[in-house]
């Protein structure tokens, strides 16, 4: 098992080919879910795994699953996959390497005549992006129980298409229920989006989780009026009291270092008139933490700035919670299991936590999960100028196919 390496090359020429599908112009990719661009990646990827020698089952969802056999077919099988869907202007590698990856590790199995115990499965998560389709990753997250079935196919896009109609339209609404099945381990391979690995010289970032996250709409009131002829002291401005808490949200973060973001990416004033003091302020705000007893204690000191905030300056608010997703722990054993093989190649490795949402963040509702990063340049991505090194890819690869056959033959 330890002389097994994957084939480099190979998964470069992968990448590259599928990159072609909704190629752009600067060198990324569009291929939105459920569009034809999406279905000709697909196919490709369904006719890679056939010549593969694997079988084919697609669930309601339209999520994929290509299974290589086992030595006994009756166990639950090790899974590794990703997503094929991207933004509209994505990069080459975001979720199409753990995708690759899998197929990768399927023909380094092959090539070596290699029986594992269980089988192993590459899986393709529809829309994971949530770009056309919101909310994000909802297909891993029906397959998990945190959507029902009704939702998912309900999900529309600006044009009032829906997923249900969009898989049905592509040939990919299939007839396997969606979820209720046991995975012995699942893991998923992904560049990092972040800037970590790369500045600290490491090939591989061993995920223990992913930070939990906790979404915001705050609507500030005050009261438009002139401004030329409002006294600095009678107004009640809207958009200086947003100003005030967008400043703390910023320093709530800092007081909650090093692991805390926070971010306020959204914001809109009305009138939105050069000379009319803002009545009305609506912003969003994002905070994040990997423990949940520092991630509720910024949530609460939020609430506590708009209280202050809005007392002070004479406004009222209006403070939504719209999204709360709990922090995320991977699987004790499948972590060991990634540092173990990232370790035994002689990759420089460090522990690290997703800061971003992933497919594995819902399948680890339901199953041992783990995560392998590799680092992507200057932490970019979401951009066409996404980029990955050869040798930073074929290493994540091969620190998969090493974590997966050990949790195959367990």
């Amino acid at each position: 098992m330890k002389n097994m390496r994957i084939n480099g090359q190979r998964l470069w020429d992968s990448l590259m080919e599928m990159a072609k599908i909704g190629a752009t112009e600067k060198g990324g990719n569009c291929r939105l879910a459920l569009t034809d661009l999406d279905k000709q990646g697909r196919d490709l990827f369904v006719s890679w795994c056939e010549e593969a020698g694997c079988s084919i089952r697609v669930d309601k969802m339209g999520n994929i699953f290509a299974r290589r056999p086992g030595r006994d077919n009756s166990l639950p099988p090790v899974m590794t996959g990703s997503h094929l869907d991207t933004q509209p202007t994505g990069g080459k590698f975001d979720g199409v390497f753990g995708v690759l990856a899998g197929l990768e590790v399927i023909r380094t199995l092959n090539d070596f005549d290699y029986e594992t115990e269980a089988p192993v499965e590459a899986a393709v998560w529809t829309n994971e992006e949530g770009s056309r389709f919101a909310p994000a990753m909802v297909a891993s997250g029906v397959f998990a129980g945190v959507f029902d079935l009704e939702y998912g196919h309900s999900r529309a896009d600006l044009d009032g298409k829906t997923m249900g109609e969009e898989l049905e339209r592509i040939g990919y609404l299939g007839d396997e229920p969606c979820g209720g099945r046991e995975i012995r381990a699942f893991f998923e391979a992904h560049i990092e989006q972040g800037p970590i690995l790369e500045a600290e010289e490491k090939t591989i970032g061993v995920l223990t989780g992913a930070q939990g996250q906790r979404w915001f709409e705050i609507t500030l009131t005050g009261a438009e009026s002139h401004a030329g002829t409002t006294p600095m002291d009678r107004r009640r401005d809207a958009l200086l009291g947003a100003a005030k808490i967008v400043t703390a949200v910023n320093e709530i973060a800092l007081a909650h270092a090093p692991n805390a973001v926070t971010t306020v990416g959204l914001l809109q004033v009305s009138p939105n008139s050069r000379n009319t003091i803002p009545g009305e302020v609506f912003f969003a705000v994002d905070l994040r933490h990997p423990t949940d007893e520092q991630l509720s204690a910024m949530a609460d000191e939020l609430r506590a700035i708009c209280d202050r905030v809005c007392e002070a300056d004479g406004l009222e608010s209006e403070v939504t919670e719209i999204w709360y997703s709990p922090p995320i722990v991977f699987n004790a054993d499948c972590v060991a299991a990634v540092r173990k093989a990232a370790e035994g190649a002689g990759f420089a490795h460090r522990d690290i936590i997703s800061g971003a949402g992933h497919d594995a963040c819902y399948i680890s509702r339901v199953a041992p999960t783990g995560m392998i990063f590799v680092p992507c340049k200057d932490g970019i991505s979401h951009n066409e100028i996404e980029s990955a090194t050869p040798d930073d890819l074929a290493a994540g690869c091969d620190v998969l196919l090493q974590a997966m056959v050990e949790r195959a033959s367990a």
